[in-house]
């Protein structure tokens, strides 16, 4: 039975120096499935080391392909596949997982995947997949807490997404060996699904971008293994950039791409967070007062909803009334109740819209991580707070961020990662 582990953190704190941007977590687990879709092995570099990328290899893995994984440099080989059965276990602690059922159908003719799993945050329907795959000629039957997927006989159509980031990948690849031409309409935009889309394109697909939502594919019929790097993760950036604002302290954050994170930058210049871009360098510089804002999460390029929640531990920190409002997720504003624990000043109005009153200081205590983004968000709030905090439940933190605990003890933090007196149960 594994320890659980926690995190103790002594503020306030001061950060200062330069940090690096591991490799983009939601890039690469759309990457991993679509190796499996060539007859050669492909390698992808600047692969963070986190356990959701380890939770999809061991299911590769399961599944009988050659994985070689090592200083963050990943090379699959799909000629080993051996078996379309997917593990209930693994696949339960991943969403991503559906991203795999494209590969192995399109390989073994029919897989039955387990419902994924991953962070509950509210209502995130599997429709939008499964819809895209019937359109395409796929057959699909929903059976007591899994899903039967048989290749029938995939042919091009036009098919509309609604921005969904993870159905328009899974859709593209469904697509990929769909005879004809395929369309997809109302297609998420963000930069995870252009990297998808390039590697494809490496690999001897036919994909474009009509317009910022419309995507056209034609099909073929064999793609082969090739080589790609990963994208830096635009969501570990803002994270270390909203926590150094928050800390009122001056670091440099490096790889970071404006281009992906204008929506944060633009509400950095609103809040009067100083900062400067030098190529891929932003420098997060000390500030005087922060201004309070209204945040409303939207599709890529709005502002994304991992970022809510680390933005709101500027807002208790900003002159006057803030507002969040969570038009993503309907169940993402939770953590909220663990800064209110802290000291901060908080009205839910509803399960998507509050109200954030400062500045307000924030006291050390014991708080619980309900999500990755919301586990991150505690962590900022403890940099900033007056004493020790324990943060429980870190595991759900290292799904998405690679060693972050010793990132920020290299710019200066305060804190640790201890054995916890919990013990996990086995299931």
């Amino acid at each position: 039975m594994p320890i659980m582990e926690k995190f103790v953190i002594h503020g306030p704190n001061k950060l200062e120096g330069e940090v690096d941007v591991s490799g983009s977590k939601n890039a690469a687990l759309q990457l991993i499935p679509a190796t499996l879709l060539a007859d050669s092995p492909s390698t992808i570099t600047n692969v963070p080391d986190i356990l959701d990328i380890r939770n999809i290899l061991d299911i590769i893995k399961i599944l009988g392909a050659k994985v070689d994984f090592s200083n963050n440099e990943l090379t699959i080989d799909p000629t080993t596949l051996k078996s379309c059965e997917l593990p209930e276990k693994l696949v339960g602690k991943l969403r991503a997982s559906i991203m795999l059922a494209a590969p192995l159908v399109n390989k073994f003719n029919s897989c039955q995947i387990p419902y994924p799993g991953g962070c509950v945050i509210g209502k995130r329907p599997l429709n939008y997949h499964f819809d895209a795959y019937r359109a395409l000629g796929y057959n699909v039957t929903e059976k007591e807490s899994s899903y039967k997927i048989e290749k029938g006989n995939p042919t091009g159509t036009t098919i509309n997404i609604n921005f969904s980031v993870l159905a328009t990948g899974n859709t593209i690849m469904a697509a990929v060996y769909a005879k004809g031409e395929t369309v997809i309409k109302l297609a998420a935009c963000e930069p995870e699904v252009s990297i998808l889309i390039e590697f494809l394109n490496k690999m001897g697909a036919d994909i474009e971008w009509i317009d910022n939502h419309i995507i056209k594919i034609k099909g073929t019929t064999s793609l082969h293994g090739t080589n790609i790097k990963n994208m830096p993760d635009r969501i570990e950036a803002g994270t270390f950039a909203i926590a150094a604002a928050a800390c009122h302290s001056e670091i440099i954050i490096n790889d970071f791409y404006s281009s992906h994170n204008d929506a944060l930058l633009f509400k950095f210049r609103e809040a009067n967070v100083k900062y400067e871009i030098e190529g891929n360098k932003l420098h997060i510089k000390k500030g005087t007062f922060i201004k309070p804002v209204k945040i409303q999460t939207k599709e890529y390029p709005g502002f994304p909803t991992d970022l809510q929640a680390p933005f709101s531990i500027l807002m208790t920190q900003a002159e006057g009334i803030s507002e969040v409002f969570e038009t993503i997720f309907e169940g993402r504003l939770g953590y909220l109740h663990e800064l209110e624990k802290m000291g901060a000043k908080v009205i839910i109005k509803n399960s998507q819209f509050a109200n954030i009153d400062g500045p307000t200081p924030l006291y050390g205590t014991h708080i619980d991580s309900l999500d990755l983004r919301a586990g991150a968000t505690l962590i900022i709030a403890a940099l900033t707070a007056q004493g020790e905090s324990i943060i429980n439940n870190i595991d759900i933190i290292d799904r998405g961020y690679e060693n972050i605990e010793g990132k920020l003890v290299d710019l200066g933090a305060n804190i640790s990662r201890v054995a916890s007196n919990l013990i996990t149960l086995k299931s």
